[in-house]
């Protein structure tokens, strides 16, 4: 795989000439949450930052991978050890500051890649706040998971899934396999009949959505059963993220 073009390994010199090339910034957002007793807290940023590396290599010289965002919107784990979260306002903050910065130095195409679906609301937000306080700005954001939906339904996960569950745990196999506890996977809540009807509501609809604290979902903060996964899943999501991506940002005019 090409390495990719990371401004914090460029000289000022450097980022001028991306600049001057019209490349786009790809900013890698993630969380610091819990994953459950077989997965760690970064998950979220590990999964991020692989598919980011990966559009990058696609795309050598068209883009340049920008500072990530570590830490995410995910007051929903907090009952967990170890989870740290950001208000929506101080994570709407951050983005906007890392690219309000980086358009001052001519930058005007950025791609949030979020590996936290909790950071979903408040990048939206953003994107519609910048095309008022600077039309110039061009913001979009992509998810992972959702974009291989035909990947994800080929591992016939458990009728309840998601955070943690198989198509995330198949991820890091792929992705990060050193920091997958393989002895300590274990499924959480994988049928809607373990719910209770507050819950069971939230997870049969997807839309309208209504949220709620992952202790309330799952015991051990897993929804699926991640024993499941292996990193060939993980393979087969990862390509058809990184494709996905890849295709949007080859179509994304500079003008």
């Amino acid at each position: 795989m090409t390495a990719p073009d990371r401004l914090a390994e460029m000289t000022t010199r450097e980022a001028a000439d991306a600049v001057a090339r019209g490349t786009v910034v790809l900013i890698p957002a993630g969380a610091l949450e819990q994953h459950g007793p077989g997965m760690v807290l970064g998950t979220d940023l590990v999964r991020a930052e692989g598919v980011v590396a990966r559009v990058a290599a696609n795309l050598a010289g068209r883009v340049v991978v920008g500072p990530s965002i570590p830490v995410g919107v995910s007051p929903h784990h907090m009952a967990f050890p170890g989870t740290v979260t950001l208000t929506t306002t101080t994570f709407a903050a951050v983005v906007r500051e890392y690219v309000t910065s980086l358009h001052r130095h001519g930058w005007t195409r950025f791609l949030v890649v979020t590996g936290h679906g909790g950071n979903n609301a408040t990048l939206t937000a953003v994107a519609q706040d910048l095309l008022v306080s600077h039309p110039g700005i061009q913001l979009a954001w992509s998810p992972l998971t959702s974009l291989a939906g035909d990947a994800v339904a080929a591992l016939d996960p458990s009728p309840v899934h998601g955070h943690s569950g198989e198509a995330e745990t198949a991820q890091m196999l792929h992705l990060a396999p050193h920091l997958v506890h393989t002895d300590r996977l274990e499924p959480g809540t994988t049928t809607h009949d373990e719910l209770d009807d507050v819950s069971r509501t939230a997870r049969h609809h997807a839309q309208p959505t209504l949220t709620l604290p992952y202790d309330r979902l799952s015991a051990n903060g897993v929804l699926g059963d991640p024993r499941r996964a292996t990193a060939e899943d993980g393979a087969a999501i990862v390509k058809a993220i990184v494709a996905r991506i890849t295709a949007f940002l080859e179509e994304w005019p500079a003008a």
